[in-house]
């Protein structure tokens, strides 16, 4: 409450000039980084894009600074996820405190993938979906589509470059498509073990099972452990992946009880490109280790 507070005084001392940023672009905010990287490779550096979840955060439960409320205030626009916990909390004021940018939620036009459980973590709401459908490939050519959408209506002169744009990052998005078919096509319906569930829309786009080490997003009970080191044991399960934001201490027990190996990955990456295919080979490498 108290940095909300401080939030509403900022916005009344940012209100004015609000349509640019501090180096005279016009400011989009978006929720997540890997929301920029579609801006950027759009749009290049028409705009500055102001990242409200910074590297290394959880979105799940993030409470934004007044310097990041301050860029939103100036926003012409804001990309949302739709689905994460922080934007239950937080939304609705983020849209008051700016009422005239334009809102577009990246997951239109995206089927929700049903998160399982309550996905939720202490002190935040609950996701009424899984939240994660920018790490599949054919979930962010929808997204790319949208992106491009929005940057067309707020600087129209500069269409054709966007389409030029957006025609070139649809290529790079086909190429990963393309690779996670190829290495991912021969284990369809083979099981990967992870500690926060983040994979569900890759799973469910190239015909994987994803498991979750969290229990109702929380650390796995001691019941749980064990389902989950007998589960691995049957599959051959050798690697537990973590997101790079999460305590690996609870996926070290399962690993070693196991002698499986911790794979970190990074789906918050501002990288999409980069991060996208190193998620897809560390899955081929694990399934291929795990069926010799």
């Amino acid at each position: 409450m108290k940095r909300f507070l401080s939030i509403l005084i900022l916005t009344s001392i940012f209100s004015c000039g609000r349509d640019s940023s501090d180096s005279g672009k016009q400011v989009i905010t978006v929720s997540i980084a890997p929301f920029r990287y579609f801006v950027t490779m759009i749009a290049g550096d028409d705009f500055s894009v102001n990242v409200m979840v910074p590297a290394g955060a959880n979105p799940h439960v993030y409470e934004p600074y007044p310097d990041q409320i301050a860029k939103l205030g100036k926003s012409v626009a804001y990309i949302s996820n739709g689905y994460l916990g922080f934007e239950m909390t937080w939304l609705d004021r983020f849209y008051e405190i700016n009422k005239t940018m334009i809102r577009l939620s990246a997951g239109e036009g995206i089927e929700p993938v049903d998160p399982g459980h309550d996905h939720g973590h202490d002190g935040e709401h609950v996701e009424a979906a899984d939240p994660h459908y920018w790490v599949s490939p054919k979930c962010a050519l929808t997204i790319a589509a949208s992106v491009r959408d929005l940057l067309c209506k707020l600087k129209p002169s500069a269409r054709a470059d966007y389409e030029t744009n957006y025609t070139e990052l649809v290529q790079i998005i086909n190429e990963v498509d393309n690779k996670a078919d190829s290495l991912l096509s021969e284990f369809r319906g083979k099981r990967f073990m992870i500690y926060h569930p983040n994979l569900a829309y890759l799973a469910r786009d190239y015909g994987l099972e994803e498991t979750a080490v969290e229990f109702e997003g929380k650390e796995p009970p001691p019941s749980r452990l064990k389902e989950l080191i007998d589960i691995a044991k049957e599959e051959n399960i050798n690697t537990v992946f973590v997101q790079k934001e999460y305590d690996t201490r609870n996926a070290r027990v399962v690993a070693d009880e196991i002698g499986a190996g911790i794979k970190v990955i990074n789906p918050l990456s501002e990288n999409w490109q980069e991060s996208t295919l190193d998620i897809i080979e560390s899955l081929y490498n694990s399934f291929v280790q795990g069926s010799k």
